[in-house]
């Protein structure tokens, strides 16, 4: 009996039958004002993936992350007692900006202009004169950010009081999470690109594969086949305001003879670093707001969509390795994974700041999405939840002080 191809099991249940059939308005993709209010109900308040562990490796290490729509600058460090702390890179006398690097390593930090001294866990130790100050030195201390940490992955809350803890939030993919590439990695390579797009509509390009035989029929051919010639997912997942979705991938691919080699040897390093079957599934997690996930030995992806205006967006993309490059196998397979990363994205980049612009112009009122872009349209119910939200309860503080 002939196998019917993957797409035809793919059908909306009940979970995604909730989500609903309607157009999405266009403007949120666009407009300024509702941009602004995702800064406040979203990105102010949720946690953001922002680091990994082996960028601090050894007590003393710091880095500095800058998440620009919230005029934040964050100081993450490792104390001597080994305890990741972040802090807002901010002296506590007058505002000055502590750190200017990106990252270091030392257990002091000295504000430039007065010299007000802070040990890496926040405490200030000394500051001139400061005999002539109406404080506490314990009331000078560096301004918290909660901060924690899930498979390595460093993530922040800006929220001064966080509505839920990182557990909270993941929820049972905490767990999924701890079992992924980037719990044993110990290093990167990084890719970072700027786009001239809104962030969901940058997102949304990365969690459907309706467009994968438009703008990827070389690039994308592993990800289809007779089984399955459009290549679309096996299944979908809701978590919450999360999502997953299983990547089928050709059983019959038939890589060129380089392209092979570079399998092989990944396939080898893969299975030595401890980072599982490399012939399982490829799970795939949108982490909300703006985190992706790739859970495959052999392509250990992430990526972070950071929004910068309403219609511009940045992107860092890292696959995530165990152990230094010592061998040239090593070197040839991680930069062939990170080459073909590059190389599809760049397939992606003009269509969807082609589509940004016909957006910008105010042509339509709604977009459509189908059942093959189910991930889009849960993201964006997300968002616009969390929107309206925060309206309602500006809205009510205001009533409040009347």
């Amino acid at each position: 009996m002939e196998e019917s191809s993957t797409q035809d099991h793919i059908e909306l249940d009940e979970d995604t039958a909730d989500l609903g059939t309607s157009p999405i308005p266009a403007a949120p993709y666009y407009q300024p004002d509702y941009f602004a209010l995702e800064v406040e109900a979203i990105f102010r308040r949720s946690w953001l993936q922002i680091g990994h562990v082996c960028e601090l490796p050894e007590p003393g290490s710091y880095i500095v992350r800058e998440i620009e729509i919230a005029d934040a600058s964050i100081l993450i460090t490792r104390g001597r007692d080994d305890v990741i702390r972040a802090f807002h890179n901010v002296c506590t006398h007058r505002g000055t900006q502590l750190v200017s690097e990106c990252e270091g390593s030392r257990s002091r930090f000295s504000c430039p202009y007065h010299r007000w001294t802070f040990a890496d866990d926040g405490e200030l130790l000394s500051a001139p004169d400061f005999e002539r100050f109406y404080v506490d030195k314990a009331d000078c201390a560096l301004t918290p950010v909660a901060v924690d940490v899930c498979a390595r992955l460093i993530f922040v809350n800006l929220d001064a009081t966080p509505q839920e803890s990182l557990a909270e939030f993941l929820g049972p993919l905490a767990t999924e999470l701890e079992e992924l590439p980037s719990a044993q990695a110990t290093t990167f390579s990084e890719y970072t690109y700027e786009i001239e797009a809104n962030w969901k509509l940058t997102y949304d390009n990365f969690q459907e594969n309706y467009h994968l035989r438009f703008i990827h029929p070389r690039s994308g051919a592993a990800a289809a086949g007779p089984q399955n010639p459009f290549g679309y997912p096996v299944n979908f997942g809701f978590h919450g305001t999360h999502r997953t979705q299983t990547i089928w991938s050709n059983p019959d691919a038939r890589p060129l003879p380089f392209q092979g080699l570079a399998f092989v040897k990944g396939a080898e390093l893969a299975m030595r670093d401890g980072f599982g079957d490399v012939t399982r599934a490829k799970q795939y997690y949108a982490i909300f707001p703006n985190l992706f996930l790739l859970g495959s030995p052999m392509t250990p992806f992430s990526q972070c969509v950071i929004p910068l205006s309403p219609t511009r967006s940045r992107g860092v993309i890292r696959l995530y390795w165990n152990g230094e490059d010592d061998c040239a196998s090593r070197r040839f397979a991680r930069e062939y994974a990170m080459a073909t990363a590059r190389d599809i994205h760049s397939e992606d980049r003009a269509v969807i700041e082609a589509g940004q612009r016909g957006l910008n112009s105010g042509a339509l009122t709604h977009i459509h999405f189908q059942s093959q872009e189910i991930l889009c349209r849960h993201l964006f119910q997300e968002v616009n939840r969390r929107v309206e939200n925060w309206r309602a309860e500006r809205d009510a503080a205001g009533r409040a002080l009347l």
